[in-house]
């Protein structure tokens, strides 16, 4: 059974960075795409970055284009989202999210609370 467990979420002023992770255990990682949802106080869960299963392409909501980076290293089983120039707007949830290339088989991690305020 795949798991997910996100982690480095937490407080920071507006402007500043961050970078939560998220480890993957239970099954072949390069077999996943992974992504990164937000979901903001009285909000529906959204859609924020996408690394696809062979490391070479990603894809961002066009509100997050150059200020979040998704990476990931197939080495340690690890996602990561480096978020930069924060603003309070994307304050919320941060789930991490993996889907199975052939089965579309999908599973998501408990969450890591990011806070962008003064």
């Amino acid at each position: 059974q795949v798991q997910l467990e996100e982690s480095g979420g937490g407080l920071v002023q507006p402007g500043g960075s961050l970078r939560v992770s998220c480890t993957f255990s239970g099954g072949t990682f390069s077999d996943y795409d992974l992504g990164w949802f937000r979901q903001a106080p009285g909000k529906e869960r959204e859609f924020v970055a996408l690394a696809y299963y062979d490391s070479a392409r990603t894809q961002y909501t066009d509100s997050v284009k150059g200020r979040f980076t998704i990476s990931r290293d197939n080495g340690k089983n690890t996602v990561y989202l480096q978020m930069n120039t924060l603003k309070p707007e994307v304050t919320g949830i941060y789930y991490c999210n993996a889907v199975h290339l052939k089965t579309l088989n999908t599973y998501w991690g408990q969450g890591t609370q990011v806070t962008v305020s003064s």
